[in-house]
C-alpha cells in the first residue's frame, strides 16, 4: 500500500506530498494542470526509463519517493531482502533521482539498487492502469498469469511444473546421449577401464599409510631389534637370554614386595607393597608388548612385496588422487557416471520408456491445470460482462478462451506441452454488439481498456475475498469445447450470501499491506448514471485494495475517501508556472466537486455537490 508519494522538481511540480487514503483516493484538476506528473512519479519509482526533459526548468535534478507498507512475509519484502534491503517498521522507501544531465539513481531504504530491483518490488505493490501501461495485458504471458492468479491454481501449476521439469531433464539426458554419442562412448570406455584398473588393485582406506609404516619397520629392523632387546633385558632378562637366574627389573620389584610383606609391624609397608605390585603389573604389560614386537618382525622378503604394493597404490593416487580416499571416491562416482553414459540399446530403450511415462504424467497434470483454468475463465468472463454493462459499455463482453493444444505425434518432442501447461490462452474483447472478437489491447480505446481492466481487477479482488456481485450460472466448458456443466457462484464458493461489498465489510486499514491500483482515463466517454456506477465500483474495489484514480468526473471523485487537487499557479508570461497538489476537505472539497459539475461555485452547484457527496456511499 502506498502511504506517501513525495515529488520534487518533476515537470511543473516543484514540491508536492501526496498521502493517499488506505481506501480510495481521487486526483482531480483542470486539464493540463499536471496530473500526469503524479503518474510519471509512480513510474519513475517503478523503474521506468528516466527522461531528463522532465526535470523542472532551472533545477539540477528531479526526485520522487514512494513510501510503501510491505509486511515481512510479502513478496515485495522478499525481493527487497534479496537486494540487501530490509523494510523499516514494515515500510519500504523507494526513491529515484533524475539529474538534468547524467544517469539516474535508484535507492531502496537509502541503499543504492539497480532500477530493475525497484521494478520487481513495485510489481508486487502497484498496478498502474493507464493507456500505455495496459498494453502489457495484451501479451499472452500476462493474460495467462492474470488468469492463474484469479483461478488460484498454484497447487495444480506447481504439480505440473514438477512433472514438466522431470520430463525436460529426461529429454536433456536423451539429447545429450544422442548428440554426443561418440564422445560419450569414449568417455564411458575410459571410465570403465579406470574402474577396472582401480578394482584390480583393490585399494583399501588407509592401506598406503599402513604399508609405509611396515616398510619403515623392516628398513630399521636392526635398530628396532637392538632397542627392544635391550629394554627386555633390563626389564626381564630371562625373556632374552633364557637364564633363569638372571634378574631384571620385574624380578627385583617382586623381591621388594616380598620383603615388605614380611614386615608385621604397623606402618606404611603394606601400602608401599601394593604400589610396587601395581608397578610390577604395568611392567609385565610392557614386557608382553615388547615381546610381541619381536614376534612381529618381518623379513627382507616382505619388504619387496610391500614396496610393490606401495608402488601400485602410488600409481593410483598420481592419476586419481591425491589421496587413496580420493581414488576410492572417484571410482564410486565413476560407477554412477558410467550408468548415465551407457548408450547400449537396452539402456536407451529403458530411458525412452521412462520418458514416455514422464510425458504421460506431465500430460495428466496439464489436464488438471487446464480444467481449473477453464472453470475460472468461464466465471471471470461472465462476471466481467456484468461489470462492463454497469460501466457504460452495455453489450461489450470479454471471452477468456482456454484452448488445450491437441496431441500430434507428427510434431514429436514435448508437444503439446510447454513450461506453462498445454493451453493457449486468449482474452478476446467485444467492444459493442456485432463487433468481431478481437485480441484485448488491440480492440479498445484507452478509456474502454481502463474500464475493462477495472472490471477485471474488481472481479479478481472479489474472487480473492470469496464473494461476487450476483448469483449467476456460469457454463464450464468441457475439454472438448462442449457446454459442460453449470453451477452457481454460491455452489462454487460454498456460501449463499452474495451481493458484492456490503456496508459492514471492513475496508483496508492503515498499516495493512495491500495492493495499490492506479487508474487513469478510466472515465473517458462516461457520464451520468454510468459515471456514478463507475465511482461505486472503484469504491468497492477500494474495500480490498488501495485505489488511486485520476478523474475528470465529479460522480467518480465523490466516492473517494481522500481527494487531492492538482492546480496551476504563477505567471505564464514570466515563465514561472508551477503546479501544486493539495488535499481538499469539507467545504473545499464541496467547491471542487461543484467546479467539476458545472464549472462554477454557485449555490445551486454547491448544493448539488453536497447532495452528490452524501449519496456517494456504499450501502
Amino acid at each position: 500500500m502506498l502511504e506517501e508519494l513525495e515529488i520534487r522538481n518533476l515537470g511543473p511540480i516543484r514540491s508536492a506530498v501526496l498521502t493517499p487514503a488506505p481506501g480510495m483516493t481521487a486526483i482531480t484538476g483542470e486539464t493540463g494542470a499536471g496530473k500526469s506528473m503524479l503518474l510519471n512519479a509512480i513510474r519513475l519509482i517503478s523503474g521506468a526509463a528516466a527522461d531528463a526533459n522532465r526535470v523542472s526548468s532551472g533545477a539540477d535534478a528531479a526526485w520522487a519517493q514512494g513510501v510503501f507498507m510491505a509486511g515481512p512475509q510479502t513478496a515485495a519484502a522478499a525481493i527487497a531482502a534479496e537486494a540487501g534491503v530490509e523494510p523499516e517498521d514494515g515500510e519500504l522507501f523507494l526513491a529515484r533521482s533524475v539529474p538534468a544531465s547524467g544517469r539516474s539513481r535508484a535507492t531502496a531504504n537509502g541503499r543504492s539498487v539497480p532500477r530493475s530491483v525497484l521494478g520487481r518490488i513495485t510489481d508486487e505493490l502497484v498496478t498502474v492502469h493507464g493507456q500505455a501501461d495496459q498494453l502489457r495485458i495484451a501479451s499472452a504471458a500476462r493474460q495467462r498469469e492474470f488468469l492463474d492468479a484469479v483461478a488460484g491454481d498454484q497447487a495444480e501449476l506447481a504439480s505440473y511444473r514438477q512433472a514438466w521439469e522431470a520430463l525436460a531433464a529426461m529429454d536433456e539426458r536423451l539429447e545429450k546421449l544422442a548428440s554426443q554419442e561418440s564422445s560419450i562412448r569414449q568417455q564411458a570406455d575410459y571410465l570403465r577401464e579406470s574402474i577396472e584398473r582401480i578394482n584390480r588393485v583393490d585399494p583399501q582406506p588407509g592401506e598406503d599409510e599402513d604399508l609405509k609404516t611396515r616398510r619403515s619397520r623392516i628398513e630399521n629392523a636392526a635398530e628396532i631389534a637392538q632397542g627392544v632387546g635391550g629394554a627386555l633385558g633390563a626389564l626381564d632378562a630371562s625373556a632374552v637370554d633364557g637364564d633363569p637366574d638372571a634378574l631384571g627389573a620385574s624380578d627385583l620389584i617382586t623381591r621388594a614386595v616380598q620383603h615388605l610383606r614380611a614386615i608385621h609391624v604397623e606402618g606404611p609397608f603394606s601400602d608401599l607393597a601394593d604400589r610396587l605390585e601395581s608397578i610390577g603389573a604395568d611392567l609385565s604389560d610392557v614386557v608382553f608388548s615388547l615381546s610381541r614386537q619381536i614376534d612381529m618382525e618381518e623379513g627382507v622378503d616382505d619388504l619387496d612385496a610391500i614396496n610393490g604394493r606401495i608402488h601400485e597404490l602410488d600409481e593410483l593416487t598420481r592419476r586419481w588422487g591425491p589421496t587413496l580416499a580420493d581414488v576410492i571416491a572417484w571410482r564410486d562416482r565413476a560407477v554412477l557416471d558410467v550408468e548415465d553414459l551407457d548408450t547400449s540399446p537396452e539402456k536407451l530403450a529403458e530411458l525412452r520408456q521412462e520418458r514416455r511415462r514422464l510425458f504421460e504424467d506431465a500430460l495428466e497434470a496439464a489436464d488438471r491445470l487446464s480444467s481449473v483454468r477453464r472453470r475460472a475463465a468461464g466465471e471471470l468472463s461472465a462476471r466481467v460482462g456484468e461489470e462492463l454493462s454497469s460501466l457504460a459499455m452495455s453489450g461489450a463482453g470479454l471471452e477468456i478462451r482456454v484452448t488445450p493444444r491437441e496431441a500430434d505425434e507428427a510434431r514429436g518432442g514435448t508437444w503439446p506441452l510447454d513450461a506453462n501447461g498445454r493451453d493457449d490462452i486468449a482474452f478476446l474483447f467485444t467492444p459493442f454488439p456485432g463487433s468481431p472478437q478481437l485480441p484485448m489491447g488491440r480492440s479498445a480505446s484507452g478509456g474502454e481498456l481502463s474500464r475493462l481492466m477495472l472490471a477485471l481487477e474488481l472481479v479478481a479482488a472479489e474472487r480473492r475475498m470469496g464473494y461476487g456481485t450476483d448469483d449467476v450460472s456460469v457454463a464450464i466448458p468441457d475439454a472438448d469445447g462442449g457446454d459442460g456443466s453449470t453451477e452457481t457462484d454460491s455452489e462454487r464458493a460454498g456460501v449463499t450470501d452474495f451481493g458484492g461489498v456490503r456496508a459492514d465489510d471492513p475496508p483496508v486499514r492503515p498499516g495493512q499491506p495491500a495492493m495499490t491500483f492506479i487508474f487513469d482515463e478510466v472515465d473517458a466517454g462516461v457520464g451520468g448514471k454510468s459515471a456514478v456506477e463507475l465511482g461505486r465500483r472503484l469504491a468497492r474495489l477500494a474495500r480490498v485494495a488501495q485505489v488511486i484514480v485520476v478523474t475528470h468526473l465529479a460522480q467518480v471523485a465523490s466516492w473517494a475517501d481522500a481527494h487531492f487537487v492538482v492546480s496551476k499557479g504563477g505567471d505564464p508570461s514570466a515563465d514561472s508556472v508551477s503546479t501544486t497538489v493539495h488535499e481538499v476537505r469539507e467545504e473545499e472539497r464541496v467547491a471542487e466537486i461543484a467546479r467539476m459539475l458545472s464549472g462554477s461555485e454557485s449555490e445551486t452547484s454547491l448544493d448539488h455537490a453536497r447532495e452528490l457527496l452524501a449519496e456517494s456511499r456504499l450501502g
